[in-house]
């Protein structure tokens, strides 16, 4: 079981499983909501979430085909999802460790920041 909370702990949630690889997104859109860039990791579905306490999540709808979840207390980016699909993607920082991840590939870095180079030798797609 994998487990994972927010900074406050008044989100933490477990999942029987995640993709073991980690997407990091470029788009101005997660740039802004993380502060950086979003890396992420996948549940197949979004029912595997099992909640040990949601008391601060809250689910903003970030365009009109997906929302993200975080914390109302301490702000943490914990989740985003498609509306249309039943995965769930889980920001991989938010995750207990030893997760046991790798970085997977690198998406949307057309839209990269201009601060900074990517040159971890991963896959770069211009789109998601």
């Amino acid at each position: 079981m994998i487990t994972g909370k927010c900074d406050c702990g008044k989100v933490s949630f477990s999942v029987p499983a995640v993709r073991k690889t980690v997407t990091a997104c470029h788009c101005s859109q997660c740039r802004r909501a993380s502060g950086h860039i979003w890396a992420s990791t996948q549940a197949s579905d979004v029912t595997d979430l099992t909640f040990a306490n949601d008391e601060g999540l809250t689910w903003y709808a970030s365009s009109d085909f997906a929302k993200r979840g975080f914390c109302k207390f301490c702000g943490s980016s914990l989740f985003y999802r498609l509306n249309t699909e039943p995965g769930i993607a889980i920001a991989a920082g938010c995750i207990d460790t030893p997760t046991g991840l790798q970085m997977g590939k690198h998406i949307c870095v057309a839209d990269k920041g201009d601060y900074y180079e990517i040159k971890d030798g991963l896959e770069q797609l211009d789109t998601h």
